[in-house]
């Protein structure tokens, strides 16, 4: 009798989790969630009590109508979410922004909720955890806890806006700086202004020695 082969499992579409914390800049996560909706990429959206507060006062959006952009909302508080185990296979995370409050979770490895413990899972399984950092001045306390974060593997990605690309417009910062978070997972969604070399007819001579 001829053995019969296991039917191949079904692709799995790359999940991106995405945690929008309670620091200012609401747009950067939702506004991630805008451009990943044009991707095959599904991603798992987590919300903080104080985010809620944020997007309140920085937008016009209603919380569902935010949620609605995300493939699968997971509540806060929801410790047993799939995304809390590194058994659940994800691309890794951004939190977009990133409170100082939620750094220091991270970089003390005190996870009391789901966003600060899915950043955990995915440091310890060695994905890519993207922090974009909402705080300034910075104090000793921050530099440290960014530090920490690094030498765990993460990458601290303050939404600075890159003004070579001549923004006309915050929504064209917000895009470019959105569109750079997505460089890092291999994610292209056309936003990014690429820099390609300063045109020789704009560069300065220089005098032979």
């Amino acid at each position: 009798m001829q053995a019969h082969s296991p039917e191949p499992a079904p692709a799995r579409p790359p999940r991106l989790i995405i945690g929008i914390s309670g620091a200012s800049g609401a747009i950067y996560g939702i506004r991630l969630l805008q451009l990943l909706q044009g991707t095959p990429v599904q991603t798992h959206l987590i919300i903080s009590p104080a985010a809620r507060v944020t997007i309140a006062h920085e937008t016009s959006m209603r919380l569902p109508e935010i949620e609605s952009l995300a493939s699968v909302v997971h509540g806060h508080g929801d410790i047993g979410a799939a995304c809390s185990s590194g058994s659940f296979h994800t691309l890794g995370m951004v939190i977009a922004p990133c409170s100082v409050k939620t750094l220091a979770e991270i970089a003390s490895g005190v996870t009391a909720n789901l966003i600060s413990r899915s950043a955990d899972v995915v440091l310890k399984e060695r994905r890519r955890l993207v922090l974009m950092l909402r705080e300034t001045p910075l104090h000793l306390g921050h530099i440290r806890n960014m530090a920490a974060v690094t030498e765990a593997g993460a990458i601290v990605y303050p939404p600075v806006p890159a003004f070579y690309a001549r923004p006309a417009s915050i929504e064209e910062m917000v895009d470019h700086s959105i569109g750079r978070v997505l460089d890092l997972f291999g994610i292209d969604t056309g936003t990014v202004r690429r820099w390609e070399g300063t045109p020789k007819a704009s560069r300065p001579t220089t005098e032979r020695a």
